[in-house]
């Protein structure tokens, strides 16, 4: 079980308790006996058979205990008898390949504890508990604190992962419009894997919204009243950051119709080009022919400037056709 801790302590009054506690139900009966204190354990990617002393001292519900060992689940947030369970999909923008991956994050809250458990990537947790370890008057609000605290470092990284996003597309943009144009399977290729990434990016932020509109409502258990205020400001949050992914979406694909009406266009060019060089062609060639059918009663082969003057009838054609093809834009 060890393995698997990232970290562990009770917290008084907002302040953390020197040591690990070395039997988490002597810690919970300790944290609920003492009324200002609580028990946060936080876990990476356990097992079964690892999870099942938490799941046996702190009485989670099965079908969650399921769900945060399975992971692979849509963000939301579910209501026990002893617990809430509330599932998070933090994401992470790779600066090198310019795309975003995402993790899975469970939090349960209960009468004095905190269990978290991470699996993939993204990881705020780190950075939260030191947050609110600096911060009492937050942490003293207790398993609520905790819940709150990770589900607004979720939602910020949100926006800033739109906002890296919303560079990558303009940068995309601008390549698509440019007028050199471009390699058009590569770019339709690229479109279609940075709108993968929006999808996915959705998936994270969408279903999350009816999760923070009940915590930001009243009458959940585990929930401090004082909290709702500042899960509204989450819920705030996650609108902006669900806008951000929208408009993404939306000038995406505006830019796959304009690429894909691009091609269409240098495709009529090029089929205009090649018609006019063809029309080009005919016309000398449909010449050569009559004078090739060699039948005897033909009066022009037996003057001496008959040669030149096919040519040049030939050639004038030609220019003419060059000319006429040009002025419409063919050419």
């Amino acid at each position: 079980m060890p393995c698997v801790i990232v970290d562990c302590a009770i917290y008084r009054d907002g302040r953390r308790t020197d040591g690990h506690p070395a039997d988490f139900s002597d810690a919970l009966a300790e944290a609920r006996a003492d009324g200002h204190s609580f028990l946060w354990i936080g876990l990476h990617e356990p097992t079964e058979s690892e999870f099942s002393l938490v799941t046996s001292e702190f009485d989670l519900h099965p079908l969650a205990v399921e769900d945060a060992l399975a992971a692979h689940q849509r963000p939301k947030l579910e209501v026990y008898d002893d617990s809430l369970f509330l599932v998070l999909k933090p994401v992470e923008y790779d600066e090198d390949a310019d795309t975003v991956a995402t993790g899975e994050l469970m939090v349960f809250v209960g009468d004095s504890f905190v269990v978290t458990v991470r699996h993939g990537h993204g990881n705020p947790l780190t950075q939260v508990r030191h947050r609110l370890e600096a911060d009492p008057e937050v942490l003293q609000h207790g398993p609520t604190a905790v819940m709150y605290a990770v589900s607004d470092a979720v939602v910020d990284t949100y926006i800033d992962v739109a906002a890296e996003l919303q560079v990558d597309l303009e940068e995309l943009e601008a390549e698509v419009f440019a007028p050199a144009g471009g390699d058009t399977k590569r770019m339709a290729g690229r479109i279609y894997a940075f709108k993968r990434q929006v999808v996915e990016f959705r998936r994270a932020t969408g279903p999350l919204a009816e999760p923070m509109s009940r915590l930001a409502g009243s009458g959940l258990r585990y929930v401090n009243a004082a909290s709702q205020p500042f899960f509204r400001d989450v819920s705030d949050h996650l609108t902006r950051a669900n806008d951000y992914v929208e408009g993404l979406d939306r000038l995406l694909s505006d830019i796959l119709s304009a690429h894909l009406a691009q091609t269409g266009v240098r495709q009529n060019d090029d089929m205009r080009k090649i018609s006019a060089w063809a029309a080009m062609a005919a016309v000398p060639t449909m010449v050569a022919g009559i004078y090739g059918m060699n039948f005897e009663h033909m009066p022009e082969l037996g003057y001496s400037w008959s040669y030149p003057a096919v040519v040049l009838i030939m050639a004038g054609l030609v220019f003419g056709l060059h000319r006429l093809f040009k002025r419409r834009g063919w050419l």
